[in-house]
């Protein structure tokens, strides 16, 4: 089933998400959602508040990345993969400055800086609970989606200025006067 994403303006985006456990009601369906929901909407990740859920998930699929990242192409074009719960341990490496966007935050990309690496532990959709190392875009995409349930914006990260630059699209988005391909719930909509 595919979920409206919840628009920038919407207070859960802001929030810090809750832990959940393995009995949490309908987790499959939910996760199954997700990734109907992301590949609706062209994305690579989504993170549960994206779809108004307060809980500590977020799923990713970075393989459209593939063809782009030489370098990183045989752990991109399988980079599918299910965070529960998830804690980053580390983030090292050198800060490298990337394009991003966001499927809350339709028709806005920003330059953001994040550190090359990533070091995170989480649960699998089986419970296990695993360690791994991250680098890349692989490192950044997860990254973005572990802001979410942190309560973090990619538009947070974004200069003083370039932000005042871009305040009329964001209240463009909260009200809901945009064109987009996917369903979405406005929080100032009319």
């Amino acid at each position: 089933m595919i979920l409206p994403i919840v628009a920038y303006g919407d207070p859960i985006l802001t929030k810090v998400a809750e832990e959940i456990d393995q009995d949490y009601p309908g987790l499959k369906a939910l996760i199954t959602n997700m990734y109907e929901t992301m590949y609706n909407a062209q994305g690579v990740g989504l993170a549960a508040p994206q779809i108004a859920r307060g809980i500590r998930l977020f799923i990713v699929d970075a393989s459209p990345f593939a063809d782009e990242e030489e370098e990183d192409f045989e752990l991109l074009k399988s980079f599918k993969k299910t965070f529960i719960n998830p804690i980053i341990i580390e983030e090292s490496g050198d800060e490298w400055e990337m394009e991003e966007g966001c499927l809350s935050i339709p028709d806005v990309r920003e330059m953001v800086y994040r550190p090359e690496q990533v070091v995170i532990e989480y649960y699998t959709e089986d419970w296990k609970l695993v360690e791994e190392t991250y680098s890349g875009l692989a490192a950044r995409v997860i990254q973005h989606e572990y802001d979410h349930i942190e309560g973090v914006l990619f538009t947070d990260y974004v200069k003083p200025l370039r932000r005042r630059l871009i305040k009329g699209r964001l209240g463009s988005i909260e009200r809901g006067d945009i064109k987009v391909e996917y369903p979405m719930k406005f929080p100032k909509r009319r």
